[in-house]
């Protein structure tokens, strides 16, 4: 009776005796496998740096900015302007559709100086809940807070190119600078919010919303002391802006007068929707490229049941020998199949190894270098997807060929030249 190391000595043998036909068998399931793992990992790679990217907005963020209202709906012709204002914000701050708000008031013809320096940023006015909502990390001081806002401060928290720009290499936190000749003092500065090359939101100034009101509010016609530039909210349901687009659409037509269902007169951007479909154009990519993938490692499946009927054809005579000195038709079936599950195995073995150390240096190389996508990932359910195309490809490989090698007939295989 033939034990198991008997049949894997033999099957190494036949292995070893066709090195080249070997080799290059399993190189087609090691480079079929490998793609599949790379081709998803580089849509994961895109679809984690898009997400990166939406994130550094803000958790679950819809921007709402100031609008115009058609005459008549879906028509854009007699549109009546309508400005956002600080009341506007605190009447939605008390809906139970919203869990998080803020709001800004922006000016970008303001001059900025130091005693080192000048520059022209972009003052914020923004209130105590602004780096809550918008994910703003601090790096050094503190941020606004209520009595900042209450007292109408003239204190000042800065963008990280900003404060590099009015104190180069020098302290800031309790110095002064001036924005328009008023006298503004420096209570903390922001960590780089910077994606790439766009370092805009580095180049910012914040003050308390109210203070801005008071020094710099916006100027025009018809337009309200207490106009603001933007209001931004949270849905309380994550990742469900729905019902909280409804409610905040319902108190802004109400304050404005006009219908609520006039979608033309809101200027909003959701940037959980944006993420969603985003995510769908991703998930159909990871299917195109895993498809891609599969289809690659198919072929070398194909590759190796074909080298598997080559190789029992080949050894028809030594088949039929071995039957006639007493061999079984499971000895015959267990070395033809474990051939073909040790090639498909050990190759797609090497082909999730090298594929996850090249992924892994693009990671070394790569991260954070190209703003919006991160280098491909070994994503786990490929991984597994490859792991269970290899078991079903070697079992295939394996038990087709030696079924036909097991059920030869041994004096027809004798015979045969």
């Amino acid at each position: 009776m033939q034990n198991f190391s008997d049949t894997l000595s033999q099957v190494f043998r036949a292995i070893v005796a066709n090195k080249l036909r070997s080799f290059l068998t399993m190189f087609g399931i090691a480079w079929g496998v490998g793609s599949l793992l790379v081709l998803v990992g580089l849509g994961e790679g895109f679809r984690s740096g898009q997400h990166r990217n939406m994130a550094t907005l803000g958790d679950d963020l819809v921007m709402m900015w100031n609008g115009t209202i058609p005459a008549v709906a879906n028509q854009h012709t007699g549109m009546r302007p309508y400005q956002l204002t600080l009341r506007d914000a605190e009447a939605l701050r008390s809906l139970p559709e919203l869990r998080g708000l803020t709001m800004e008031l922006q000016r970008t013809d303001l001059y900025e100086v130091s005693q080192w320096s000048n520059t022209s940023s972009r003052v914020m006015g923004v209130d105590t809940t602004y780096p809550i909502v918008r994910n703003i990390p601090l790096s050094q001081g503190r941020f606004l807070n209520s009595d900042d806002l209450a007292d109408r401060r003239r204190v000042a928290v800065l963008g990280y190119k900003t404060t590099h720009l009015l104190f180069p290499g020098r302290p800031f936190l309790g110095e002064a600078i001036t924005i328009n000749g008023t006298e503004f003092r420096i209570v903390g500065t922001l960590a780089s919010l910077a994606r790439g090359n766009n370092d805009s939101d580095d180049q910012k100034i914040y003050i308390p919303v109210t203070t801005m009101h008071e020094l710099f509010p916006v100027k025009g016609e018809n337009i309200p002391q207490d106009a603001l530039t933007s209001i931004q909210y949270q849905p309380a349901i994550h990742g469900d802006s729905a019902a909280a687009i409804a409610a905040v659409h319902r108190v802004i037509a109400e304050r404005h007068g006009f219908d609520p269902n006039m979608a033309d007169a809101f200027d909003e951007w959701d940037t959980i929707r944006t993420g969603k479909m985003v995510g769908a154009i991703f998930t159909a990519m990871d299917v195109f490229l895993g498809g891609v993938g599969i289809v690659t490692l198919s072929l070398g499946a194909v590759g190796i049941v074909n080298i598997m009927l080559v190789s029992v054809t080949e050894r028809t005579r030594e088949i039929g020998l071995r039957k006639a000195l007493g061999a079984t038709q499971l000895s015959i079936l267990s070395q033809f199949f474990w051939e073909g599950l040790l090639l498909t195995g050990v190759s797609g073995a090497i082909g999730i190894a090298v594929s996850a150390a090249f992924m892994e240096t693009l990671q070394a190389l790569f991260t954070g270098a190209i703003p919006g996508f991160d280098p491909p990932r070994l994503v786990p359910w490929s991984a597994a997807l490859a792991m269970g195309s290899l078991v079903l490809c070697g079992v295939v490989a394996g038990l087709y060929p030696a079924s036909k090698a097991a059920a030869m007939d041994p004096i027809e295989a004798l015979r045969r030249e």
